[in-house]
């Protein structure tokens, strides 16, 4: 059996573009990844990361040459001061199953939605921020990002990494006693 073909990509100023094809479109339709727009999928760059590390896409420069991992995540890591660790969440989050999309209007990193469920079929359950284990956090600062969670009826999902790019998950809610 032939290893798929991936999907031809390009950064386009602050996300990646895909090719105009039917694969293109079956990553946003199976996976859930990016935004269709004039036929074409526009991924986020902690997207296409994930999608070339699986070797779903490939990302071209200028000259149509490959980019590779290595220049790609630096690449990102420059447009995003703390790109690695929100990668790891977004990574271990993909790989068990959940979908992950953006949360800036929330004031988060994500908002993701519970196996099963696409955006749009339902409300996101939880809206997560990755913190590295040796962050500190106030608890003013705490209380805010709980109330935020609060007022948009999801639930809070603090997500710490440590220094060998492992996630260990934290969910708080208001409780009524």
């Amino acid at each position: 059996m032939s290893k798929p073909i991936p999907v031809q990509c390009t950064i386009v100023s602050d996300v990646i573009q895909t090719e105009n094809s039917d694969l293109a479109r079956e990553l946003y339709n199976q996976g859930n990844y990016g935004v269709v727009d004039n036929n074409k999928v526009l991924l986020s760059f902690l997207e296409a990361f994930y999608l070339v590390e699986k070797a779903k896409i490939v990302v071209l420069d200028s000259r149509c040459k490959p980019v590779s991992e290595e220049k790609f995540l630096t690449k990102a890591k420059r447009k995003e001061k703390k790109f690695w660790m929100k990668y790891c969440v977004f990574r271990d989050l993909r790989n068990r199953g959940y979908i992950v999309k953006t949360a800036l209007k929330f004031g988060a990193d994500f908002r993701v939605y519970d196996r099963g469920i696409k955006q749009g079929e339902d409300h996101a359950k939880w809206i997560v921020y990755p913190v590295y284990e040796t962050d500190v956090m106030t608890w003013y600062e705490f209380s805010a990002k709980n109330r935020v969670a609060h007022s948009t009826k999801k639930r809070l999902l603090l997500a710490v990494v440590d220094g060998e790019g492992d996630v260990s998950y934290w969910e708080t809610r208001w409780l009524r006693p």
